[in-house]
Formats: C-alpha cells, structure tokens, sequence
C-alpha cells in the first residue's frame, strides 16, 4: 500500500486448518490494504498459525463444538465486529491485483448504498495452471454481516464437511457482481485435491439420502449450483460443460485433467450414494 492510502472499510477473515504452504501468499495479497486481517486457524498441526503471525495477520483460535455456528458464520459474528463488512478468503487464495483496485472503487464512498453481498469470480489453477475457460464459479465472498447470514442447513451430521459450511452461499437478499478474480491457487500437491473431494462426495451422498436436506441446500446454492443440481447423468454432463460447452479444452492437458476429475467426482458422489445409505 502506498503511503497515505486509506484502508479499505472491511474485514478479511481467513478460516485455516494446516495451511502452512499457502497462508503467506494469501496474508501477504491483502495486508496493509484492509481494515484488518484476522486468520481463524483450527488447531493446526503445522506452521500456520506462527507463519501468519510473522507475516502481520492476527490469529485467532477457532474450535468446533459440533454445532452452529460453524466456521464461516462464526467468523461473522466474532471476527472485528466493530467493522460491517467482512471478505472472507481461504487459505489457498489470493486477491487479484485487479479486484484489490475494483474494491477500492467500489467502496471510495463508503456512504454509497451498497447491495448486501458481492459475488467474486474465482480464477482457479489445477496442478499448477491457471484455467482460463472451464471453470466458472462465483463465491459470495464478501458480505455486510449486518444483513448476511449462513443458513443452518441439517447437515450437521453428515460426513466429510466438518466444521466448514458447505457448498452453499451465505443468504442475502441483495447481491452485486465484481469482475475481477479472487485466484484460488493452492500449492499443495494435487493429491490434496483428491482427498478434499473424496470427503466433499462423501457429503454429497449422504444429501442424496435425506431430501429434505438436500432441497435446503439446493436453495441456497448460486443459480449455477441450482440448476445443476438436478440435471441427470452428472458425470457426463459435468465433463462436456467443462471440457467443451465453456472450452476448458483451450487450457490444454490442465483443461482436459480438471474436467475429468470433476467428472469422477460427480462419479464418486453417484456411486457411494447408490453403494448403501450413508448415515
């Protein structure tokens, strides 16, 4: 930040549990420009609570009782409350350049009527590229706690999620659009990904035994997630909307690799559902 800058009017929460490979790029991308930045580690067993701390963040302890709120909400009702807005960013991401200087636009007159939430659009890299086409998604990222909230969907039983809200927005009933990137760049090795999505397929199927809580998740989904929700053959629908319909081709061997793991995914979600009732 350039001297005399004034900092932006918002919060940045960053929920950690053994990020230690990627908490000092994502402190580094937003220090010195907001009003604070607060990691909300989970009892790491590596570095991540000392790396943040050298690198400027303040850290915080978050431990799980098993019930609401879970991390993200609470992260909005305890991290610097004393400041409406809060962006919350993972620990494998990072503020674009770009979105850094759109946000500053977007909040220049801080008194200027605001929707309640943004959502970001989300540059992804998969086994160490950036994916230009197949991947689409927008995270409602940036919220005013004031008039935001996660729902408390009845999944608290369920596998493979834990204590971090599941693939579902935060509920706002305005919502803007930014253009620029939130860039999700995760420097561990891809076998996390695969682990990560075995337990967030775990997830899924055990949704697809309880209908009453997969339509309350389906609600709260974007419109995108929605609407995929309930297409048929998943897999294959999943593989030519990547891989052809958004041209994830055009990223080369990363376009071709992300799509097929996201088309496997969609596999283990069917298969472990089919397998027997998950409880």
């Amino acid at each position: 930040m350039t001297a005399g800058t004034t900092k932006l009017p918002i919060a940045v929460a960053i929920p950690t549990k053994n990020e230690g490979l990627n908490i000092a790029e994502a402190v580094k991308s937003v220090l010195g420009h907001f009003e604070a930045v607060v990691v909300v580690d989970s009892h790491s067993t590596d570095d991540t609570a000392k790396i943040a701390e050298e690198c400027g963040a303040e850290v915080v302890t978050y431990t799980w009782d098993g019930g609401h709120p879970r991390k993200k909400q609470w992260c909005l009702e305890n991290v610097r409350t004393d400041v409406d807005w809060i962006l919350l960013l993972d620990g494998d991401e990072r503020l674009s350049p770009g979105l850094l200087a759109e946000l500053r636009e977007t909040f220049r007159d801080p008194s200027a009527p605001k929707p309640a939430a943004y959502d970001i659009p989300l540059g992804y890299w998969f086994s160490g590229k950036r994916l230009r086409h197949g991947y689409t998604i927008r995270k409602r990222s940036l919220t005013d706690r004031t008039r935001c909230h996660y729902p408390e969907v009845g999944d608290l039983d369920a596998p493979g999620i834990g204590e971090v809200e599941g693939h579902y927005q935060p509920v706002a009933a305005t919502v803007g659009t930014l253009t620029h990137p939130i860039e999700h760049q995760d420097l561990d090795p891809v076998t996390a990904w695969f682990e990560r999505h075995n337990r967030y397929s775990d997830w899924e199927a055990w949704l697809e035994h309880h209908p009453q809580v997969k339509e309350q998740v389906r609600q709260v989904k974007s419109r995108q997630g929605q609407l995929f929700h309930k297409a048929p053959f998943k897999p294959v629908v999943s593989f030519a909307y990547m891989y052809l319909y958004k041209r994830g081709f055009l990223d080369g061997r990363a376009g071709f690799d992300f799509a097929l793991a996201m088309s496997f995914y969609r596999w283990q979600i069917a298969l472990k559902s089919r397998e027997k009732p998950v409880r």
